[in-house]
Parts: C-alpha cells; sequence; structure tokens
C-alpha cells in the first residue's frame, strides 16, 4: 500500500516554514555567540579611551543580552507570525486555479466542454491556463465537428435511402414494373452512397494525419494537357461548356504529390462543368515568388457573396448553386482544401452570383 503524499498547500507551505526556521536559527546563534563577544570588544575599546568600566562591565553585558533576548523574541513572534501568514497566503494564490483546473477537467470529463479556467495574475499559472482553455476550445470543437459530422451524413444518406426503400417496395408489392431505367436508377442511388463513405473514409484519414503525401519536383504541364483533354472527350454536346488551357510552357516544376494535384484539379474541373451550363471554364497557371499558382474559372452559375466562406466546409450546398441530384457528395472542396494544406498550399475562391466561379490554389515551387 502507498502512503499518501501531502498536497502541493501543505509542501509549499512546510517549506516555506522550514526556510522561515532556518533564517531564525541562524539570526538567534549568531545573536546568542557573538553579539555578547563584540559588546565586549567594544567596551574594551572605551577603556583604552580612558573610561573605567571593569566594575560594571559584567552587569553591562548581562544587561545587553537580556534586553537581546527580549527583542530576539518579539522578532520571533512578529517575524513568524508574518512570515507563516504569507507563507498560506502565497500557497492559496498558487494552489487555487489548480483546483479550479482539476474540478474543470472532471467537468470536461462528463461532457461540459464549455467550462474554462478563469486567468490568474501569476505569469506561471496564467500562461498554464491559456493552454489549459485552448485545449478545452479545440476539445469542444471537435467534438462540435463530430456532432456536425454525424448530422450532416444523416442528412445526405436519408435521401438515397429513401429513394432505394421506395423502389424496392414498390418493385417487391407490384406497385412498380421492373425496368431498366428503374435499376439504372437503384444502381445510381447506390454509387451515390458508396462515393460518400469513400469521401468520408478520405476525408477522415486526412484530418487524422494518416494520408501519406509524398510531394517531388513535378512538371504539371502533360498533366494539364492531359486533363483538358479528358475532359473536352467527355463534353461533346453543342451546349456544353468550351473548356481552355492558359499555360506557357516551359513551365517551372511544383513540389507536389502528383496523384494528389491531379484529384484536386479534377475536383475542381468537375465542379466548373457541373455547375456552368454554357460558357467557358479556363484553366490558368503562372507563378508569384516560391508560389506558383492554379487557377480554374468558369462563367457558370457562381456563388453569392454571404455563401463564400462556407465553401469548403463539408457537405455545404448554397440552394441556389447547389443541388444534390447533380451527383456531388458536398465534400469534394473539403477534401481539396486539405489535400492542398497537406503540401503546403492554400487555397481560395472568388464568385459572383450569375456570373462564374474562379477557384485557385498555390503550391510551393521544387
Amino acid at each position: 500500500m502507498f502512503k499518501s503524499k501531502p498536497d502541493l498547500r501543505s509542501r509549499l507551505f512546510f517549506s516555506h516554514a522550514v526556510v522561515m526556521v532556518v533564517g531564525l536559527l541562524t539570526l538567534l546563534t549568531i545573536g546568542k555567540f557573538s553579539s555578547p563577544r563584540f559588546f565586549v570588544v567594544y567596551l574594551e575599546r572605551i577603556e583604552r579611551q580612558g573610561y573605567t568600566v571593569n566594575q560594571i562591565q559584567a552587569q553591562l553585558v548581562q544587561g545587553f543580552e537580556s534586553a537581546w533576548a527580549r527583542g530576539a523574541l518579539w522578532s520571533l513572534g512578529i517575524g513568524a507570525s508574518t512570515a507563516g501568514g504569507l507563507s498560506y497566503w502565497m500557497s492559496r494564490r498558487i494552489v487555487r486555479p489548480l483546483v479550479q483546473m482539476e474540478e474543470i477537467t472532471k467537468k470536461l470529463a462528463e461532457g461540459q466542454l464549455d467550462e474554462r479556467v478563469p486567468l490568474s495574475d501569476i505569469p506561471e499559472v496564467n500562461q498554464l491556463a491559456l493552454s489549459f482553455n485552448r485545449m478545452a476550445a479545440e476539445l469542444e470543437g471537435v467534438e462540435q465537428r463530430r456532432r456536425d459530422l454525424v448530422s450532416d451524413l444523416t442528412h445526405e444518406l436519408r435521401t438515397p435511402l429513401t429513394v432505394l426503400e421506395g423502389y424496392l417496395e414498390g418493385l417487391a408489392d407490384d406497385t412498380i414494373r421492373p425496368s431498366t431505367d428503374i435499376y439504372n436508377l437503384l444502381a445510381k442511388e447506390s454509387k451515390r452512397i458508396r462515393r460518400l463513405v469513400d469521401d468520408l473514409q478520405e476525408l477522415s484519414k486526412m484530418e487524422a494525419g494518416y494520408l501519406p503525401i509524398e510531394a517531388k519536383a513535378i512538371d504539371v504541364a502533360p498533366m494539364l494537357e492531359g486533363l483538358i483533354r479528358r475532359f473536352s472527350e467527355q463534353m461533346s454536346g453543342d451546349d456544353s461548356p468550351l473548356l481552355q488551357l492558359n499555360i506557357h510552357p516551359p513551365l517551372p516544376n511544383v513540389l507536389a504529390d502528383p496523384a494528389r494535384l491531379e484529384q484536386v484539379l479534377i475536383n475542381l474541373i468537375g465542379n466548373a462543368i457541373r455547375y456552368t451550363p454554357s460558357g467557358t471554364i479556363t484553366m490558368r497557371t503562372w507563378t508569384e515568388e516560391q508560389k506558383f499558382w492554379f487557377s480554374v474559372e468558369d462563367t457558370g452559375v457562381g456563388i453569392a457573396e454571404e455563401d463564400l466562406p462556407h465553401v469548403f466546409e463539408r457537405f455545404w450546398r448554397a440552394d441556389r448553386s447547389r443541388d444534390r441530384n447533380s451527383g456531388g457528395t458536398g465534400i469534394g472542396l473539403a477534401i481539396s482544401r486539405r489535400l492542398i494544406e497537406l503540401q503546403g498550399g492554400d487555397i481560395e475562391v472568388e464568385s459572383v452570383l450569375g456570373k462564374g466561379s474562379t477557384f485557385r490554389f498555390w503550391l510551393p515551387l521544387a
């Protein structure tokens, strides 16, 4: 069995008391043995000046010792009381925020994530409180994102599951006749659910730091030309938007993961095509200091100004420009932003409702 150790308050008070006792003992020891001798030396010095104190020397020394003892006693009482009171006050002042932190830790463990430690006027303790509050805020944010993710995921899955359930029940009770269109619709909703699950799995890996990024120096010109060619072949209709590539080879090498960079570009081009019924979609590149910029500009439906801060949030769609039936999962831009950040870059967006959008991001030069 382990014996219980004294708490911090007791140890602080005990340490202050030890320092006080050592100081007082030193004072008493020096005063008891040294002060009378110094006084006798002083009397002998007076005698050498022509005064006679031999007859009363013993009485003077005794009187000095008595006076010094009374003074030391008063000093001991007042000093000990003052030191003890200050030690107790200081120990309480240091321990109080630590006790509050312990209580708030218990509340955090119980799920009360909005609790915070009050700030202290002791710099070191105050720094500890700030760090603790920062940790609590991050935990609260993680919990809020978890709740939002569960809520959004539930909402996103409800639509395809409802469609599947309705058609399967209709096929089971013969209210809906089986046909190729029905089976294609069921397959489309199933693929939508699978795509959503795959995107969520990838996003969770990125946020947890489990997604490897193999950055290296690459020439992006062949990749950009290949993407434009691939998407152009898929849009053969007369009313399809026109895809353009505006680059000026030779381009400098970019430090990036080729597969992840291509994933981001496919996502941005795919979004531009999805929300640009007609017009043009232009991909541009340029350099700025040690940054290599990519941009995808379209003349599509655009995004309202008040919605721009939410573009890269998971499952976000503005009602006027995002349609759940368009085939997107609602987290492609969140994945793109995280992939760019993992490669040391950043992404931003500009848009005017009804006129089009510009998504641009940069990666470091190799």
